[in-house]
């Protein structure tokens, strides 16, 4: 009889140091393939999940963390659907190195700022799985085995993975698992979760915030509190956009603001939105000795069930009885069962905190010149937005803020 295996992966908040053997020395050029995989995988998601109303928000390194530790176990046509969705493009035996030498590079120690992520993972007890597997995840994601009682005790399960997920997002993503999410026939979970915190290089000054207005569309309008800063940033004029770069302390992670020129110009932008134009745009930015910065302030949580979405994008027999998974236990008992994401995003005067958890369920089968005026960069209609690792290029969270006041 065929098992589903449940995979749960807390995605936006904290990232723990992972513990585990050290990792292999791994080629720059593997982690290059990396990072290029993984944001690209995170413009085509957003490219899915445009499509929802309001606000947007997820991190797109945690849910590949998340699935390249279940892709680790997968075998076969799942493999290649896996890989081809996810935008792997290094086999197995590179790839999983090659992630866990970016975790350790974001699990380091930080000047200025908190960066962590971590990995667990859950097990029934009694069950079987290869030691190879166990050992792969342990070396590579840090993520040391829990023995939990699904069969016997499934809602204590899922309270004490929703503990570690709160405990590892300083209390930013609480209930990832909703009651019912775990069922008896559970046999695994894979757990994921990253924190950011960090303060702005330099901050905006609280005495020049107020009340303006924000554009949710051409025919609405609402209040909402705008930060102001007149100062030195990288920016960029893309015609019909302009992007805008402002640092968080030591300058090792940005946040990259995306903003259409015409109030209705979302949608646009939103389709232009690929990994390769935004590298572009990014390598076009110059340093501006003076850019007048309206910002609204905003905070907004969002979770989402990524199966189906997922299986549209490709990699629709991880989710089907005919998953093979094989590489976990020596057998074809395991499908995945839903992907469940959460994330959480503050941003204020000081800087922006973050937080994010992914679940993915397996269950048992029954250049400068002279500028003569500054730009004017005013927010005050929707926008895209991400936190990027200016070391790796790595995205680490990215989203749409369409109502700051939602």
């Amino acid at each position: 009889m065929k098992l589903l295996l449940s995979l749960l992966v807390p995605c936006l908040g904290l990232l723990l140091q992972a513990q585990g053997e050290e990792p292999k020395p791994v080629a720059a050029a593997d982690r290059t393939a990396v990072v290029e995989g993984n944001n690209a995988f995170a413009f085509a998601l957003y490219g899915q999940l445009r499509n929802r109303n309001g606000n947007l928000f997820f991190s797109p390194e945690s849910i590949s963390t998340a699935l390249a530790m279940a892709y680790a176990g997968a075998r076969g046509g799942t493999a290649s659907e896996m890989a081809k969705t996810l935008h792997f493009t290094l086999p197995q035996p590179q790839l999983n190195p090659a992630m866990g030498a970016l975790l350790s590079d974001l699990n380091a120690v930080h000047d200025g700022y908190q960066l962590t992520v971590a990995n667990a993972l859950w097990a029934q007890q009694g069950y079987t799985f290869l030691d190879a597997f166990l050992q792969l995840l342990k070396t590579d994601y840090g993520a040391g085995l829990n023995q939990v009682d699904f069969k016997g005790a499934t809602e204590a399960a899922r309270l004490t993975i929703n503990r570690w997920v709160e405990q590892k997002t300083q209390d930013k993503i609480k209930d990832l698992l909703q009651p019912g999410t775990l069922a008896p026939s559970t046999r695994l979970v894979l757990t994921n979760a990253i924190y950011f915190k960090g303060d702005w290089q330099t901050q905006f000054d609280k005495a020049h915030t107020r009340d303006e207005d924000f554009y949710p569309s051409q025919t609405q309008t609402k209040k909402v509190a705008f930060m102001h800063r007149e100062s030195s940033f990288s920016y960029f004029d893309g015609g019909t956009f302009q992007l805008l770069e402002i640092p968080y302390k030591s300058k090792e992670l940005s946040l990259v603001v995306l903003l259409p020129k015409d109030r209705s110009g979302l949608p646009a932008l939103e389709q232009s939105l690929t990994a390769s134009n935004t590298q572009q745009w990014l390598s076009q930015v110059v340093q501006r000795d003076k850019v007048i910065v309206a910002l609204p302030k905003f905070k907004s949580t969002q979770q989402f069930e990524l199966g189906g979405t997922l299986g549209a994008m490709g990699m629709a027999q991880a989710f089907s009885g005919s998953a093979d998974f094989s590489g976990m236990t020596g057998k074809r008992d395991f499908a995945i069962s839903e992907v469940i994401h959460k994330a959480y995003i503050d941003v204020n005067e000081e800087g922006t905190e973050a937080a994010a958890a992914t679940a993915v369920g397996f269950r048992a089968l029954a250049m400068r010149g002279p500028v003569e005026q500054p730009p004017v960069f005013r927010a005050d209609h929707p926008f895209i937005f991400l936190i990027r690792d200016n070391r790796s290029s790595s995205i680490l969270f990215m989203g749409r803020m369409a109502d700051p006041g939602n």
